[in-house]
C-alpha cells in the first residue's frame, strides 16, 4: 500500500460509472473492468467481486487510486511476473490522473507466453480501454453532517436544502433530522444559513 499527496478538498477526475473491456492478444483474452471507489473498502470490494466472478481466470490483477487520508494507491501482479502488471495498471490510473477509481483486469491464459513487455502493455490496454468504456467526470468532493430541529423548523430547513439542491435524507421522530452531503467548499455558508434562519435553534453535528 503507497501513500501519495494527494488534497481532499480539490476538484479531481474520476470514472463517471462503470465501464469493461474485452481483447485477445496472442490467445489469451483480457478483460479491464473498471468502477469508482470513495473509499478503500469499497474499491477492495470491488476487487474481490471480480475474482469471485470470474474465479476460473488465470489472474485477475488489480490496481486503485483512493482519495483516503491519506491518500492511497495500490497494486498487485496476482502471479504475473514482477512489474508486468499490476504497475502497469496503476501507471495508467496515475497518467490519466482519475482518483477514486479502482480497476481489476482479468487475463484467461491462452497458452502462448507474451514476456514481460507484452504483458505489460496489454494489462495498460485493458485499463485505458476500460477507462474509456467508464468515461470521465470531474468531481466535487464532499462532506456530510447532520441538522436536528423541532418540528416547527424543519420546513424552514427543507426548504432552505431543496434550493440549494444539495443531497440529503430526513427523518421524522422525535424532532427532524437531515442528513445531508455537500460540496466541501458550500459546507461552512450553508450551516451558517441554516443556523440563521432558525435563530440558532437548529443542532448541526458534522
Amino acid at each position: 500500500m503507497t501513500d501519495a499527496p494527494g488534497t481532499t478538498d480539490e476538484a479531481y477526475r474520476t470514472v463517471d460509472g462503470r465501464g469493461e473491456a474485452r481483447f485477445e492478444v496472442r490467445g489469451s483474452a483480457f478483460v479491464g473492468h473498471v468502477a469508482s471507489a470513495r473509499t478503500v473498502e469499497e474499491a477492495e470490494d470491488f476487487v474481490e467481486d471480480v475474482r469471485q466472478e470470474y474465479a476460473d481466470a488465470t489472474h485477475n490483477v488489480p490496481a486503485y487510486r483512493v482519495r483516503a487520508d491519506p491518500f492511497r494507491e495500490w497494486a498487485s501482479d496476482d502471479g504475473e511476473p514482477s512489474g508486468s502488471a499490476g504497475d502497469p495498471a496503476l501507471n495508467v490510473l496515475q497518467q490519466e490522473e482519475v482518483e477514486n477509481v479502482v480497476a481489476v483486469v482479468t487475463r484467461y491464459y491462452g497458452g502462448t507466453n507474451l514476456g514481460v513487455g507484452g504483458l505489460a502493455r496489454a494489462y495498460s490496454r485493458a485499463v485505458k480501454d476500460g477507462l474509456d468504456a467508464a468515461g470521465t467526470t470531474t468531481e466535487r468532493p464532499h462532506e456530510t453532517f447532520s441538522v436536528a430541529v423541532d418540528y416547527d423548523d424543519s420546513g424552514t430547513v427543507r426548504g432552505i436544502l431543496e434550493s440549494t439542491g444539495v443531497e440529503f435524507d430526513a427523518d421524522y421522530a422525535e424532532r427532524a433530522s437531515f442528513d445531508v452531503r455537500v460540496p466541501v467548499e458550500d459546507g461552512d455558508g450553508l450551516r451558517d444559513r441554516l443556523l440563521s434562519a432558525t435563530s440558532g435553534r437548529a443542532d448541526i453535528d458534522s
